[in-house]
């Protein structure tokens, strides 16, 4: 079922080589500088393919983040910024901005952007690992972990970088709290998706899975509800995804509520139930149509062609013809005008980011390695400065990836089982 993504393009960066002036000569800040290029170099060659493994990208990455932090944090014995903070500036292209590299003299800014960029990796490797033909519980898992993963990034952007800036992000960016936030409870839902599709497969009890896909739906209407206030005309595309996988799960949730009413012999609700989950079912394939003539920054995903789209609405039609079968032979009860109140939590199975913390900082960090960097130097770049201009950034080559065609051999048509 989570086959079907929306993946935005990766983000593009100028290359740095951590030129910084030093008042000493120290092996250990040599290193330092030497150290970080080769991993931020390293950590973009890997970014564009999303066939490496998770464990590949965390450990470059943890040595990323270890070795940066002496030029966020001071180490001289102050809990304070580093003095080197605002030394270097950085150029980032921004998902909804296209190909023009946006600078900011601010090691933060870098660490945001990376983060960023390595949440998008764990979504395409999600998307990846689900793509295959056949998939098995323990990639099924992966999935799902990835996910997870990738929203643990777009958290610690969220709330531990994104605040600290010191220029306020532009309209549009993706340290914008508004785009951070939709990539948040996009993957979150994603993930989600991946237990809607566990719970259907195991059969477990129809209020469950109304619940479980209502909460799914509320994820994808709070990305979606972020991005309204967005005024980036790009952002059309990436809004229609999130409303029509809303109104997807929505339908999902009001089909096994009218299942659930029925079970406890509310004939009327089953079948009101039911007729709403048909309403949204052909919100959600109007969308889809919408959705493929719009143009933004991912390859258009193909919703209504994968198996658990189509095979929904023949479900909801027999589940309906069941329900206004059986009110009619035994409860005899007046349909209302007003659909039934899906659950509004589930019992289990909702899903939370996978915390992704700062790291320890690299040993190299210390008072003398630290002391060894030219303060008057870095004291003397201006922090609002944006560096001279840069034109536009090539798109970031991404390595194929493998997507199957055919249908998932299961029962429900869910792509994950």
């Amino acid at each position: 079922m989570a086959h079907w993504f929306h993946r935005n393009l990766f983000k593009a960066t100028v290359p740095e080589n951590f030129d910084l002036k030093m008042v000493a000569l120290d092996t250990e800040a040599l290193k330092i500088c030497g150290d970080l290029k080769q991993c931020r170099k390293r950590l973009l060659e890997l970014i564009p393919d999303a066939n490496h493994s998770c464990e590949t990208i965390d450990t470059v990455f943890n040595s990323y983040l270890s070795i940066v932090q002496g030029f966020l944090k001071s180490f001289d014995g102050d809990n304070r910024a580093s003095k080197m903070r605002h030394s270097l500036v950085f150029k980032w292209t921004h998902t909804l901005l296209g190909n023009k590299p946006y600078a900011e003299q601010d090691f933060l800014y870098e660490v945001a952007n990376m983060t960023m960029n390595v949440g998008i990796w764990f979504m395409k490797h999600a998307s990846t690992i689900a793509g295959k033909d056949d998939i098995t519980m323990d990639e099924a898992k992966e999935v799902h972990t990835s996910l997870r993963k990738a929203a643990g990034a777009f958290q610690l952007a969220t709330q531990n970088m994104i605040p600290e800036l010191v220029s306020h992000p532009e309209p549009g960016m993706d340290l914008d709290p508004r785009v951070a936030g939709a990539y948040l409870a996009q993957c979150t839902a994603e993930a989600q998706e991946v237990t809607v599709a566990r719970a259907i497969e195991l059969k477990h009890n129809a209020s469950l899975i109304a619940a479980l896909a209502n909460e799914t739906a509320k994820l994808f209407l709070d990305a979606e509800n972020l991005l309204n206030t967005l005024n980036v005309k790009i952002v059309g595309q990436w809004k229609t995804y999130m409303q029509l996988k809303a109104a997807f799960y929505t339908a999902c949730a009001y089909m096994y509520c009218g299942e659930n009413c029925l079970i406890l012999e509310k004939g009327g609700d089953a079948i009101r139930a039911c007729q709403e989950s048909q309403k949204y079912y052909d919100k959600a394939m109007a969308l889809c149509k919408e959705y493929a003539k719009m143009k933004g920054p991912a390859k258009l995903a193909k919703p209504e062609q994968h198996l658990f789209f189509r095979k929904l609405q023949p479900v909801i039609q027999r589940t309906l013809e069941k329900c206004e079968r059986e009110n009619g032979f035994i409860y005899h009860q007046k349909v209302p005008y007003d659909p039934p109140l899906l659950e509004l939590k589930a019992t289990y199975g909702l899903v939370k980011p996978e915390a992704v913390a700062m790291p320890e900082p690299s040993p190299l960090w210390n008072p003398a390695s630290y002391a060894a960097f030219d303060t008057a130097m870095a004291a003397a770049r201006d922090p609002k400065s944006k560096g001279k201009s840069e034109g536009e950034l090539p798109e970031v080559k991404e390595a194929k990836v493998h997507q199957s065609g055919s249908d998932p051999k299961n029962e429900s048509g869910c792509v994950l089982q």
